[in-house]
């Protein structure tokens, strides 16, 4: 690479990390140092640790490194805000990460100023092997601008007077009929292949996504629209949650534990229908709008009652650039598939090979994206997943069915 380009490609490296790093940033701003230490459940973090967490990974993995001098903001982060790093050293517990009063908030506002700094001015040495840790890093620290936006919703949710975070925040908006499209997309079925292309240098992937392989399909058609939350209420009026064949046997164990009959942040209204606590605080659910906050028990028991099944990922991926309505920027969409490794996966080398490989067990894979994912962070071959009891993402449902 001749210098001229090194020296673009270093420019258009940096351009991104300072994007990336404000957007996080951004989306901290309306939250005070109490609304960003607080922790709802164990699956959930505190803002200011998201913010911590992110530039953990640009110091530990990046400059500490590959900058012979170093000096780290405080040997005690290492401790807070690692995540699940075994190969990184111990780490403070997950369940706890709510207690840490200290830091404050600006303090990690100091620690990211820090790394900033030390980021910026080390850039232009980093190799391929240290340029390719922080395009990682950035999109880690995506994902964690999706998680900061659902994990304040589910801590303000817990609060009796329903605090706003933005009322002017965008949320899944309905479609028309006319732009979404009606009735089924079907596939013929035969071998098709999904999964990144490493012949694509210049695309960004995580290693679960790889290696590009070939699946036999049986024919099937995937719903041409997500299901709304207007079919969701008369999933509900139909007895859905009550019942039990239609659920799974560990999904309807999970609803009469928890008493689950509605999705998450659903209540009723006084006049019998339904309002939704929403980042914009409690309103109206919109009948045409995406159904969102639901488990993979609750999309299974839908597409059982509905005489149709969740997709495939597979399934998914190959139609997904054929004629899908809200196949991105809306809502996470449940599959069938269990999170499982790719024939021929290898984990990344080194620690960030614990990035997504040794969760592969007992989730359940979701395609597409949502309207809190960062843009230009999802692709057709994205595999997020979680544990199929888990509803506090923007998590909605596309149906299935055999031809």
């Amino acid at each position: 690479m001749t210098a001229t380009r090194m020296q673009r490609s270093t420019d258009a490296l940096l351009q991104r990390y300072t994007g990336v790093r404000a957007d996080s940033q951004r989306l901290a701003a309306p939250l005070s140092d109490a609304d960003a230490t607080v922790q709802s459940m164990e699956d959930t973090s505190p803002a200011k640790w998201h913010l911590a967490h992110t530039s953990w990974f640009f110091e530990t993995f990046v400059l500490s490194d590959a900058v012979a001098d170093y000096t780290v903001f405080d040997p005690g982060f290492a401790y807070l805000f690692n995540s699940y790093y075994e190969a990184a050293g111990p780490r403070h517990r997950r369940g706890g990460r709510g207690m840490l009063s200290r830091p404050s908030l600006q303090r990690v506002l100091d620690y990211r100023a820090h790394v900033d700094e030390a980021m910026a001015a080390a850039m232009p040495i980093f190799g391929e092997k240290h340029r390719a840790l922080v395009e990682l890093g950035l999109h880690h620290e995506q994902q964690h601008q999706e998680l900061l936006l659902t994990d304040i919703l589910h801590l303000f949710s817990q609060n009796p007077i329903e605090p706003v975070y933005d009322r002017t925040i965008s949320l899944p908006v309905a479609v028309s009929e006319q732009d979404a499209g009606t009735g089924w997309i079907a596939h013929d079925g035969g071998i098709v292949r999904i999964g990144h292309e490493e012949a694509a240098a210049d695309a960004f992937a995580f290693d679960c996504e790889m290696p590009a392989h070939a699946v036999l399909l049986q024919p099937f058609a995937l719903g041409a629209r997500l299901i709304t939350n207007a079919e969701w209420a008369a999933f509900i009026d139909d007895g859905g949650y009550r019942s039990p064949a239609l659920w799974l046997s560990d999904g309807w164990a999970w609803v009469a534990r928890e008493g689950i009959d509605a999705p998450l942040y659903w209540a009723r209204a006084d006049d019998g229908g339904w309002t939704q606590f929403t980042l914009r605080g409690r309103r109206r659910v919109a009948p045409d709008a995406p159904v969102t906050h639901i488990s993979y028990f609750e999309a299974d028991a839908f597409a059982t009652w509905a005489g149709a099944r969740l997709p495939r990922e597979a399934e998914w991926e190959a139609l997904c650039n054929h004629q899908l309505s809200q196949a991105f920027d809306t809502c996470w969409q449940w599959t069938q598939s269990a999170y499982a490794a790719y024939p021929g996966f290898r984990p990344a080398a080194g620690a960030v090979g614990e990035y997504n490989g040794k969760f592969m067990s007992g989730q359940y894979v979701l395609r597409g994206s949502s309207w809190a994912t960062p843009q230009g962070h999802a692709r057709a071959t994205y595999r997020n997943f979680f544990y199929p009891h888990q509803r506090w993402q923007f998590t909605g449902l596309r149906l299935a069915r055999d031809i």
